[in-house]
């Protein structure tokens, strides 16, 4: 599409981009083919990993309410909105803004069959109030040490749709409204600089969406939709914004209970299955069971899809409303991996378990130990030596073992190489001390001397996943 020079927005390339704060409300992601996880905090859609839990997409999804009048509000910094699920056990969220003058829902769901979120917008309260929708794209994890500090925007008509869309690199995005018709639903659009061009600075600077720039880019850019009281927004990904288009557009047309009840239907079925193996949570009290559900959601909703078992250590940003670094958090760290698997285990997801084990496995080094933290392809990110996570694998693998849950998998060598590699190193290293000083501390004995333990006495137990140190 060309542009004109006059509809390009003013300000490139915006102010330095960060993230935004780690707080959460909730996580999760669809269980069908879909490669997108999605997170929640202040009200609103926070960032949206794709195609793997590495890989945040966006800064957030916020939205503004006003009359035109100059009077308006941003959602999240009223700060009055409340939180449940639409179903126990179940990533599908409802979320309520309360104001004097609206209430805001907001049910949100991912496709579980397209690598897009849904939302459900509906604007109660003074017949003149507006909703306005600010996605902000982060593809490809922008950053300073990356060429994706370039982002594009554009607002572009797709299959006769005014859609949203952003690109960079092998990353595109696109942000499509339907009413209740499932026509088109975006009024106005506007593209900008993030700082300087954006939604939030018109409001700002006018009380009044004024600005309807068609691009913005190479830079940090920002969107904004105006949209009518009712609609269902999706937000789609993909390798160009055309693609992301495409599933965003063809995920609109069917009403977002088709894929609420899609959602709802594959984590129930999960529950039942590790119900099935894991502890009655029903002979709790009802809060109880509430927050042991939301736990198994929150621990499974975190496994990657392109590496099966392979886990981060968190899907949010830790203090990334001051940073434009994704942290620490992003990468394997043995030690939560087998941790959230040796949780998911107690639950009953043995396969989930299983998957995590396949993957220590294939990620161990020659001499037996485990880097301190990874990515997801098992690339080292630092290197340090911290001997409770070359303890922990083996713990894991005595675990599914005395659950006769291995199926299969031969564990002998990866236990021998471990414990060898303790046994020869032990018991003190450079970083055992919080994890930056060397010496000793209880938690990584403590460890060490389990696995040694399980590999000592495995002939008496008769077990495959004992006896390593014959």
């Amino acid at each position: 599409m060309q542009i004109r020079a006059s509809d390009c927005a003013p300000g490139g390339p915006g102010i330095p981009p960060t993230w935004t704060s780690s707080s959460r409300d909730m996580v999760g992601c669809g269980l069908g083919i879909s490669r997108l996880w999605f997170t929640l905090g202040f009200g609103i859609i926070n960032e949206i990993y794709y195609p793997r839990v590495d890989i945040p997409q966006i800064r957030d999804l916020g939205f503004i309410v006003a009359d035109g009048n100059g009077f308006w509000a941003e959602v999240k910094r009223v700060a009055n909105s409340t939180i449940r699920l639409l179903a126990p056990g179940v990533p599908a969220v409802e979320i309520v803004h309360e104001h004097e003058r609206y209430s805001l829902r907001l049910r949100i769901a991912p496709d579980p069959r397209r690598d897009v979120l849904a939302i459900e917008c509906r604007l109660d309260g003074s017949p003149d109030l507006r909703l306005y929708a600010l996605p902000a794209p982060h593809l490809g994890a922008t950053g300073y040490d990356n060429t994706g500090y370039d982002n594009n925007a554009e607002v572009i008509r797709s299959r006769c749709r005014q859609v949203l869309c952003a690109e960079q690199g092998p990353f595109g995005l696109a942000l499509a409204a339907v009413d209740k018709q499932q026509r088109d639903a975006f009024v106005r659009l506007s593209a900008g600089y993030v700082a300087t061009s954006d939604g939030w600075q018109d409001f700002a600077r006018h009380g009044k969406m004024t600005w309807e720039y068609k691009a913005a880019g190479p830079g940090n850019v920002a969107l904004m939709g105006d949209l009518p009281r009712f609609a269902i927004l999706a937000l789609g990904f993909g390798s160009s914004a055309e693609s992301a288009a495409t599933l965003a557009i063809s995920s609109l047309m069917q009403p977002f209970d088709n894929l609420l009840q899609q959602q709802i239907s594959q984590w129930d079925a999960w529950q039942a299955r590790r119900s099935e193996r894991g502890p009655n949570s029903l002979d709790v009290p009802p809060p109880v069971r509430e927050q042991f559900q939301i736990s198994a959601v929150v621990l499974r909703a975190h496994l990657d899809k392109t590496y099966p078992g392979a886990l981060v250590a968190s899907l949010s940003i830790p203090w990334g409303n001051k940073s434009n670094q994704r942290g620490g958090y992003h990468l394997v760290w043995p030690r939560d991996l087998v941790q959230c698997a040796g949780a998911l285990l107690a639950l009953g997801a043995e396969q989930e378990a299983r998957d995590t084990l396949r993957y220590l496995i294939a990620t161990q080094t020659e001499d037996g130990h485990w880097n301190q933290c990874q990515w997801l392809g098992g690339q080292p990110y630092w290197q340090g030596v911290q001997l409770d996570e070359t303890a922990f694998p083996v713990l894991l693998a005595t675990a599914l073992d005395e659950r006769d849950a291995l199926g299969g998998i031969e564990v002998h060598d990866m236990a021998r190489k471990a414990l060898s590699y303790i046994a020869r190193t032990g018991p003190s290293t450079e970083q055992d001390r919080w994890e930056e000083n060397r010496g000793i501390n209880a938690f990584t004995l403590g460890v060490c001397i389990a696995a040694l333990v399980a590999g000592a006495v495995g002939e008496d137990l008769g077990t495959q996943a004992c006896g390593f140190l014959e």
